[in-house]
């Protein structure tokens, strides 16, 4: 998989603050980083992108149906045929099938002989904004930067209990 790009804050500075209790702008440098980690580490966790963005997946193009390897979609916007050398040529819609099914998985196919990797684009989030996002992500993520931020001299140990059961019920499994 290709061009995802990072995770984008689950949460905001002012809510962050307010979590820590931080009342002045001094620490805001601090929180700001811990806020970028806080959502990389929920979206590892999780496996899915949390807040939408966009995304390019190099593919094989098979005939049967291949999943992307992103979660949850929410749509694919164009597919296109990429030769050995790395460039992609625009594929008739006869060319390839799409899916996207109930639990947000995307999935394609070739249907024709063609190239050898597709090249998709799309979209994928639990979410378009944070306050799209369910409360307990929201939450963990709150929880975890005020962790990270009071063991930030290295005396923190493992992520908290509380964060973990808050975000297990969306945690996305996926067998090899």
């Amino acid at each position: 998989m290709s061009g995802v790009g990072l995770a984008q804050p689950i949460v905001s500075l002012s809510e962050a603050q307010a979590f820590v209790r931080i009342e002045t702008g001094e620490e805001e440098a601090i929180v700001a980083g811990l806020i970028r980690t806080a959502s990389a580490l929920c979206e590892a966790f999780l496996n899915q992108v949390v807040i939408e963005r966009a995304f390019t997946a190099d593919m094989p193009a098979r005939a049967e149906w291949t999943r992307l390897p992103l979660t949850p979609v929410r749509a694919i916007t164009s597919v296109a045929g990429v030769d050995a050398a790395g460039t992609s040529t625009a594929l008739a819609s006869s060319a390839f099938a799409l899916d996207i099914d109930s639990s947000g998985d995307g999935w394609v196919r070739a249907m024709q002989s063609g190239p050898t990797r597709f090249r998709v684009t799309g979209t994928a989030g639990i979410g378009a904004t944070p306050n799209d996002v369910p409360e307990p992500i929201r939450q963990g993520v709150l929880r975890l930067i005020a962790h990270l931020f009071t063991a930030r001299d290295g005396a923190g140990g493992d992520v908290p209990a509380a964060v973990t059961a808050l975000w297990r019920p969306y945690r996305r499994l996926r067998l090899a």
